[in-house]
């Protein structure tokens, strides 16, 4: 059985804010029945309480917080959520990706943290951004060299769009980095930084290809931004991308 769709909670930042049950449970009536967190320090056993309530899973979870506090409570609001994956999705500086000691201290970091990790049971991944593509290093992305550099049981959630943005063509990434890769954000829009994204399926990404390159990747829908209803924008991603690959 396919993994089930997945979004990244931070598309709904604001309105989780307001109404954490309520933008819960819309999202459960829209289809969703597994989601990405992005801060599991808040409230993780409510969180879970109410995730349970609705049918939700919980994918992965983004682990910024392992930056500035101690990795058993970061380890421990992680498992708390109900998942095993946990994403480094920033705070590194963009000038490590430019240079080859920099990618060298950045794999250091995260093998540093999956050490850590694995004696709870979870695995690290990194997610990136644009920065992580635009530099070239013979050829291959910094986020390739990465690849190469980090222990094997660091994985990769690959922002699709953002890796468009930054001058990749995905398709052939995703291939490059091959099995490294666990997981996708899937979002569109312009492909332009500092441009609002648009619902899955209603920009300029080739979104079947993308897919097609990594079948066994978990699928995360993501909206950094949106200038239309975020709940309408995602309820038509959930649309297109269930009716692509039959996907729940």
């Amino acid at each position: 059985m396919a993994t089930p769709l997945s979004i990244q909670l931070y598309t709904l930042r604001d309105q989780l804010a307001a109404d954490r049950d309520g933008t819960l449970a819309r999202l459960a009536e829209i289809g969703y029945r597994s989601v990405e967190a992005y801060d599991p320090m808040a409230d993780p056993a409510g969180f879970r309480r109410k995730a349970d309530e609705l049918g939700i899973g919980v994918a992965a979870s983004h682990a910024y917080a392992l930056f500035d506090k101690e990795a058993d409570e970061v380890f421990d609001a992680v498992a708390a959520i109900g998942t095993d994956l946990a994403l480094i999705p920033g705070g590194i500086a963009h000038e490590e990706f430019t240079t080859l000691d920099g990618l060298r201290r950045t794999a250091d970091l995260l093998n540093g943290f999956a050490e850590k990790a694995a004696d709870r049971g979870i695995r690290i991944g990194y997610h990136n951004h644009w920065w992580e593509i635009e530099p070239r290093f013979e050829g291959r992305t910094a986020l390739e060299v990465l690849a190469t550099l980090v222990a094997p049981e660091v994985f990769l959630e690959v922002d699709t769009y953002w890796a468009q943005v930054g001058g990749a063509d995905v398709p052939e990434l995703l291939r490059a980095l091959g099995d490294k890769v666990r997981a996708l954000h899937v979002k569109d829009g312009p492909a332009v930084k500092g441009e609002p994204h648009v619902a899955v399926g209603e920009g300029v990404v080739d979104v079947p290809a993308i897919l097609a390159a990594a079948p066994e990747a978990i699928r995360i829908v993501e909206l950094d931004t949106c200038a239309t209803d975020v709940f309408e924008a995602v309820a038509r991603s959930h649309a297109y991308l269930t009716a692509l690959e039959g996907r729940s």
